[in-house]
Parts: structure tokens; C-alpha cells; sequence
């Protein structure tokens, strides 16, 4: 027998030894199966729990508040949101509110309330103006003087004669003093006087009882040649008691010519009319 032949036929029984190895093997490989570590199981099934209870806890939010997106609303109407699972507010660019004046409340005008009435017996204001009111120059008075002549030769202002001579005072500080000085041609003398008074160097004396004045006004000549002047009037107040004042006066009418004369009288002191 030849020694190849028999390497040959042990060759051919090897081969279906070989092949139902194979096949055995295979078989084996498609059943296995991958093994998964405990630790691994462990994080997967915590991940599933996290995710089952945030959901729950969305759900619970989305019930126990669902007048929260109401009220955020009403305080920022001007924003735009987005609502997510996690109640999460998102402001739109542009149109978020970038000052206080939102948050500060609406001024609500206050309700005009009624004016008092004032009622028939409220005291009414009263004009300054009272004829016949004392000045701080003294009391208003009426009285007589007598006319001395100083210049001129057109009125009876510049000559010798008698007047009847007054003060009415309008103010604190003004009075009128008309007089008349009587003669071949009556001169009626109208001055607006201001008056003063003089204060003692000490600031906590009483004034001065001579109160002087000055003032302007017109002058009236009448007779055949009446005519109306301008007059200048100047002189002083001199209380001598609650009832009487002296007086001393410089009168200068300009007419044609200027007549100047010069009153000295006294006055019986009134108050008011």
C-alpha cells in the first residue's frame, strides 16, 4: 500500500469532523448574549425615576398655580413670554420695559372738593382810601387862619386876609387840604399832600410831635380874571391837644405872575364823616 493514499483518506476523515465543529460554533456565537454590568443597570433605572418625578412635579406646578401666569401678565403686559414646562419667562428683545415709571402707580387726580361759601357776616376788605381818617401826621381838623401876603399881586393869596383852612386825610400818608383865602378875588387853594414824621434819635422814644408835609395841586383865582393855576404847597402840623392842631403852611400859585403867601391858623380835629 502506497503512504500517500493513506494521508489521503486520514485527510477525508478530518474534513466532516472539521465542518461539524463549525457548525457548532456558530450555533453557540448567535444565542450569546451581551452581559450588562450591575452598575450600569443601577444609573439607568435612577435616570428613569429623576425623569418619572420631574415630570410629576411639571404636572403639580401646571395645576397648584395656574393663576401665576395670569398675575405676571397683568404686572408686565408689555413683555412677551413663552411658556415652557418650567414656567420659565422669557422676555422678547425689545419690547421689555427699561424704566420705573411702569412700576409706579397711576396718578389718580383728586375730586375737587367744594369751596366754603363765605357766609353774609365774613368781613368784606375795605378800600385804604377813608376820608376824614387820622394820618401819622395827626388828626383831620377844619379851622380859621390868617394870610400873610409875600409876593405877586394877582390873587388874594399874595395879600393880607383871612382863610378858612382844613385837612382831610385819605391815607396813612396822604390828605387833601382844601382852603379858601378870601378877598377882592377869593382864591381857592386844592393841595394833595404827603405826610411825614419825624422820629427821635431814640428808636425807643415816641416821634417827634411836628409832622411836616408837602404836596401840589391847583390853585383857583376867581373875579372878573378867574383863572386856574398850578400850587405848591408846603408846611408843618403842630397837635396841641386831642382837640386842636396849629398849623403853618407856604402856598405858591402860579398864575400870570406867581403869588406866594404864608397861613398860620389853628384846627378843630374831627375824625371821619
Amino acid at each position: 500500500m502506497n503512504v500517500n493514499n493513506i494521508f489521503i483518506r486520514k485527510e477525508f476523515l478530518l474534513l466532516p469532523g472539521l465542518a461539524a465543529l463549525a457548525v457548532f460554533g456558530n450555533s453557540f456565537s448567535a444565542q450569546a448574549q451581551t452581559v450588562i454590568p450591575a452598575e450600569s443597570q443601577q444609573l439607568t433605572e435612577s435616570s428613569a425615576t429623576v425623569s418619572a418625578d420631574t415630570e410629576a412635579q411639571n404636572q403639580d406646578s401646571a395645576i397648584a398655580y395656574p393663576i401665576s401666569n395670569a398675575t405676571e401678565t397683568q404686572q408686565f403686559p408689555s413683555v412677551n413670554t413663552q411658556d415652557t414646562a418650567t414656567r420659565i419667562i422669557t422676555p422678547v428683545p425689545g419690547t421689555v420695559a427699561t424704566t420705573s415709571a411702569t412700576l409706579a402707580p397711576e396718578y389718580v387726580e383728586p375730586s375737587a372738593q367744594p369751596s366754603a361759601i363765605p357766609s353774609s357776616t365774613s368781613t368784606i376788605a375795605q378800600s385804604d382810601i377813608d376820608p376824614g381818617r387820622p394820618t401819622r401826621g395827626g388828626r383831620s381838623y377844619i379851622g380859621v387862619a390868617g394870610n400873610i401876603g409875600i409876593s405877586g399881586d394877582d390873587s388874594s393869596l399874595s395879600d393880607g386876609n383871612f382863610a378858612a383852612i382844613s385837612k382831610i386825610g385819605l391815607t396813612n400818608a396822604i390828605s387833601v387840604r382844601p382852603s379858601a383865602v378870601f378877598g377882592s378875588n377869593t382864591t381857592i387853594l386844592v393841595p394833595i399832600t404827603y405826610d411825614f414824621t419825624l422820629q427821635a434819635a431814640d428808636a425807643f422814644s415816641e416821634p417827634l410831635a411836628i409832622a411836616p408835609y408837602i404836596g401840589i395841586g391847583a390853585a383857583i383865582k376867581t373875579g372878573d380874571e378867574s383863572q386856574v393855576g398850578f400850587l405848591a404847597s408846603g408846611g408843618i402840623d403842630l397837635p396841641l391837644n386831642a382837640q386842636f392842631t396849629a398849623t403853618a403852611a407856604v402856598n405858591a400859585g402860579f398864575f400870570d405872575s406867581t403869588d406866594i403867601g404864608l397861613l398860620i391858623g389853628v384846627g378843630y380835629n374831627f375824625s371821619g364823616f
